[in-house]
């Protein structure tokens, strides 16, 4: 099934973030594919927010690769930026196998540069920025 979520304004993600939280069901592993500013860490801050992360705690890993963060019922939110990896090495590094399967929820930035390591069960969800600057969350489960 093909599932889409518009976002037509900054004021409309967080209403997005929730329907997204709600639409992804049980998948932990949620990878984010997007041009250079798309808007990946925007989206991730308003789905951390919709988990009651605190909005001030959330930015972008791209130095240290992942960060994490605690959901307002304690649950840890790892978040990646795969933006600097050249190597898969590098990713093994940080120790990604034992994020991805600790159950907890993986947000992940620039997950092509290991896509030969995504799990089969990644959920791929793409987003498109409209001729009108809008946004298009796609995936398929």
């Amino acid at each position: 099934m093909v599932h889409q979520i518009a976002i037509p304004s900054l004021e409309d993600l967080d209403r997005a973030a929730g329907e997204f939280l709600r639409e992804i069901g049980d998948h932990s592993l949620i990878a984010f594919y997007a041009p250079m500013g798309a808007g990946k860490t925007t989206f991730t801050t308003a789905v951390c927010k919709a988990l009651g992360v605190r909005e001030d705690a959330v930015s972008s890993p791209t130095f240290a690769i992942v960060n994490e963060y605690r959901t307002a019922s304690g649950e840890p939110v790892f978040h990646f930026d795969f933006y600097r990896i050249e190597k898969i090495s590098e990713a093994l590094d940080i120790g990604f196998y034992d994020y991805i399967d600790s159950g907890a929820l993986c947000l992940m930035e620039w997950p092509e540069n290991i896509e030969d390591i995504l799990p089969e069960e990644t959920l791929r969800v793409h987003i498109s920025v409209l001729p009108d600057e809008s946004r298009l969350l796609t995936w398929e489960d």
